[in-house]
């Protein structure tokens, strides 16, 4: 599985590397994220329960930042692993000046099997990108308190995006290993 994105945040890039860097804003961010605990200066380890279509399980995942160069970019490697399947892979997170604000890019690469795989992957597919939606809406939120807008909305855009997520909401929560996995992936997640 392979997912890519930009979002516009209205904060300064070092604000939002620091953000990126806070187990707490992170914690927040991931739907059914329960801990999100900071091992070292570039491991973390994240639980989170949720219902991933017929299953309902709780997921354990290592994270680890690589290819640092702060505050422009990280990778963020990852393994996420339950009694119903299991998820790894990798995000390239970057972060560029613009519009007196940053523009956060992530691409991601995932795996994932077990039961859950039996989902099915263009499912699969289509829910990892919305609850990458999600994280990076609630991350935003939390570190601006702007609306995120996607790198091609135009501003009278910014509600119908908002209230798509919130709808659509419950069916990504099934999902959300896949986050986790992006934010290990990943980033992500």
């Amino acid at each position: 599985m392979k997912l890519s994105g930009s979002y516009q945040i209205n904060i300064k890039k070092q604000k939002v590397w620091e953000a990126l860097n806070d187990p707490e804003i992170l914690k927040k961010s991931i739907p059914g994220c329960e801990e999100f605990k900071k091992n070292s200066e570039t491991e973390f380890t994240a639980t989170a329960t949720n219902k991933i279509g017929p299953f309902n399980a709780k997921f354990t995942g290592d994270i680890e930042l690589k290819d640092l160069n702060p505050p422009n970019s990280y990778k963020i490697v990852g393994s996420g692993n339950s009694p119903v399947g299991f998820a790894n892979g990798e995000a390239l997170v970057s972060l560029e000046d613009k519009d007196e604000g940053t523009m956060l890019t992530y691409t991601v690469e995932a795996n994932v099997g077990g039961k859950i795989a039996q989902v099915g992957s263009r499912l699969i597919d289509m829910t990892a990108k919305k609850m990458a939606d999600i994280f990076f809406g609630k991350f935003s939120e939390l570190i601006s308190k702007e609306k995120v807008v996607e790198k091609f909305d135009k501003k009278s855009d910014e509600n119908k995006f908002s209230n798509e997520i919130k709808s659509k909401k419950r069916i990504l929560i099934y999902l959300s290993i896949t986050v986790l996995a992006a934010l290990a992936i990943y980033l992500i997640v």
